[in-house]
């Protein structure tokens, strides 16, 4: 599988953190030019001025209706806003945390892939000086096809102690079968 460029990945790291700070700035901005006021106190306010006459009373209801109207749907924007700045920040320690282990994930194939072969010679030199030893090297490490290739060349008795090893550790069922066919031949 093939990995984006270092520099991709640090350029859309960055990219997503230019985001988040615009998000809160757009956000700070918002709350800035809005203001925050009861309908109460707006409704005394509103009550005084008729009472001093300079507007009617449908007239002053009429106009607290509108202004709490709207200052409603501006709080619902604004909640929206930090809504989706909230999910952001949320996000980005999943997806660092997706993205390291998938490069670890990675790293970790193509390093057992290189030793693979390598360590399938030594454990065949190892068997034939009959130097005693874990029947094959790194097993806890390889991928059940890797193990099941190196199984070819072991005796019974070796075959015998992988599967015991196996069965007391992971207990792969489908490697399991294998080692049984193996014995059974």
């Amino acid at each position: 599988m093939a990995s984006a460029p270092t520099g991709s990945r640090k350029s859309s790291g960055a990219e997503e953190s230019s985001r988040a700070e615009q998000s809160v700035q757009a956000f700070r901005d918002a709350l800035e030019k809005s203001v925050t006021i009861s309908r109460d106190r707006l409704q005394e306010v509103v009550d005084d001025a008729v009472r001093r006459g300079r507007m009617t009373r449908g007239d002053a209801e009429e106009m607290v209706g509108r202004l709490a109207t709207r200052g409603r749907e501006q709080a619902e924007d604004l909640m929206s806003q930090l809504e989706r700045i909230l999910a952001q920040a949320r996000d980005v320690p999943d997806r660092a945390r997706l993205e390291v282990g998938g490069r670890a994930a990675q790293a970790r194939e193509r390093t057992v892939a290189a030793v693979d072969k390598p360590l399938a010679s030594a454990d065949r030199v190892r068997r034939t000086a009959r130097i005693p030893g874990f029947p094959i090297t790194a097993y806890d490490q390889l991928s059940i096809r890797q193990i099941d290739r190196r199984l070819q060349e072991l005796s019974r008795q070796e075959l015998r102690r992988v599967r015991e090893y196996e069965r007391k550790n992971k207990a792969r069922k489908s490697l399991l079968r294998s080692l049984d066919r193996k014995l059974q031949k």
